[in-house]
């Protein structure tokens, strides 16, 4: 992540307002799950008012990313979780996602919505974030 993105980041969680559905929180959890990947480099898009995007790829990885985690910012003070993954890089065995054609960067994406802490939804999606980041190492 370059300095203006780190910058954009950290004002971006010191100004988000923690509500009753602790996606600030969830959000957190995320991106401290990414920063323990081996190899893996960050990016940080702000869209305010759109969406807030940290992406995650390895360094010899062919596509620009192994996992999107959007913050939906249409409503600040409710925003939500869309975590998206290339469709043949995880499994969704519980068939918790959704597949949303050329919705990832134009290519079939996989996408988990948290709009409110749940913790076997989040666990289950660090555990997607695993096999992807597994799959982008291949």
């Amino acid at each position: 992540m370059n300095d203006t993105e780190q910058k954009e980041l950290k004002e971006f969680i010191a100004a988000w307002q923690e509500t009753p559905a602790n996606n600030r929180r969830v959000f957190l959890r995320i991106k401290e799950h990414l920063e323990t990947k081996d190899p893996v480099r960050l990016a940080f898009k702000a869209r305010p008012g759109v969406s807030f995007s940290l992406r995650a790829a390895t360094p010899d990885q062919d596509r620009e990313l192994f996992v999107m985690v959007d913050v939906i910012d249409d409503d600040p003070d409710n925003r939500w979780l869309s975590v998206c993954f290339y469709g043949e890089m995880i499994t969704d065995p519980q068939e918790l996602g959704d597949l949303i054609p050329g919705g990832l960067l134009g290519e079939n994406g996989h996408c988990f919505d948290i709009e409110a802490e749940d913790e076997t939804l989040v666990n289950y999606v660090l555990a997607r974030i695993d096999e992807a980041h597994r799959s982008a190492l291949k």
